[in-house]
């Protein structure tokens, strides 16, 4: 059975636990990094340490994955997340890959800094696979060998500030922002057992407490192996690193279809067009986030073996 690892800060000394209802088990062992926790590190030894003596609330929860680690993320890579982002999903042949800096990782708890000049701060829940083991080419992934390169889940929120993402065409710049990347509060590291609840968790974000999305892993166009498979011909990853896998429908953002953009591209000048894009916004405010707002963020499985915690973001005016 999947378990569920924190890292914390007590007494100004950080460590890494497992969590065991309201208590803490600690690992014993320095490990400055997440990768270092999965390599060094083994399910058994986790899985039979004595019961814990640390209480939840005596610490502070930290990201589990630390800012050593890679920061890889899909785009639009469920069918309606696709539909509202103005892509035609079955022209789709691709997977959307970019990444985001990895000083933009948080706690799951952190509030949310919204920069002086993003008026279209918006939220995406992801799941986020952490890596297993080191892969330095080309390897094939599939569905009966995922777990060998994939130790466990998280959450992630990929907070972006729309109005520098598209306007720029800057996906890393409109989503590294400090504060951008929380992480957490658990790494769930799995079990072979396990592999099946990935293509079955419910995800989940409120904005306060109203639904804002609301999926399952199920309806992914690009699964994890095919994504796995994908990028191990292109670069390195290292145990630890983070792949976020892509957020459902619900967000603020909303694109034309592409019916309409063909059409708006033969009739209006590019100017013209981004103005048209910026007031379709503009007429979503409401849906975008503002300082005092608080997101929370969930991913489980409907039976509750696996729950990867819930994050609260409370968002705040750059100071």
């Amino acid at each position: 059975m999947a378990i569920n690892i924190v890292r914390f800060e007590h007494q100004g000394v950080v460590g890494w636990g497992v969590l065991q209802g309201i208590q803490i088990a600690r690992v014993e062992g320095d490990f400055a990094t997440t990768g270092d926790f999965i390599a060094g590190t083994s399910l058994a030894a986790l899985k039979a340490l004595a019961p814990g003596q640390l209480a939840v609330s005596e610490v502070k929860l930290l990201s589990p994955v630390t800012r050593s680690q890679q920061f890889v993320c899909q785009g639009a890579n469920y069918r309606q997340h696709m539909i509202e982002s103005g892509l035609d999903p079955d022209a789709k042949h691709y997977n959307m890959i970019f990444t985001k800096a990895a000083s933009c990782i948080v706690a799951a708890d952190s509030d949310l800094i919204k920069p002086k000049g993003v008026r279209f701060l918006d939220y995406e829940v992801e799941l986020g696979l952490i890596i297993k083991r080191e892969i330095t080419g080309s390897v094939k992934v599939t569905d009966a060998n995922l777990l060998d390169y994939v130790a466990g889940l998280v959450v992630v929120n990929d907070y972006s500030a729309r109005d520098v993402q598209i306007p720029q065409m800057q996906f890393y710049k409109g989503k590294s922002f400090r504060t951008f990347g929380p992480v957490g509060p658990y790494l769930c590291l799995l079990e072979p057992g396990d592999a099946g609840y990935l293509k079955n968790l419910n995800l989940s974000l409120k904005v306060n407490g109203q639904s804002r999305q609301a999926d399952s892993t199920a309806n992914m166009v690009f699964g994890p192996a095919e994504t796995l498979t994908e990028l191990s011909g292109v670069h390195d990853f290292a145990p630890g690193d983070l792949i976020a896998t892509g957020t459902p429908h619900g967000c603020a953002l909303t694109v034309p279809s592409p019916a309409k953009q063909r059409l708006a591209a033969a009739l209006l000048s590019p100017a013209k067009r981004m103005q048209t894009f910026l007031k379709m916004q503009e007429a979503r405010a409401n849906y975008y986030l503002k300082a005092g707002d608080v997101v929370e963020t969930g991913i489980r499985s409907a039976d509750g073996v696996i729950d990867l915690g819930v994050q609260r973001n409370r968002v705040v005016e750059q100071g």
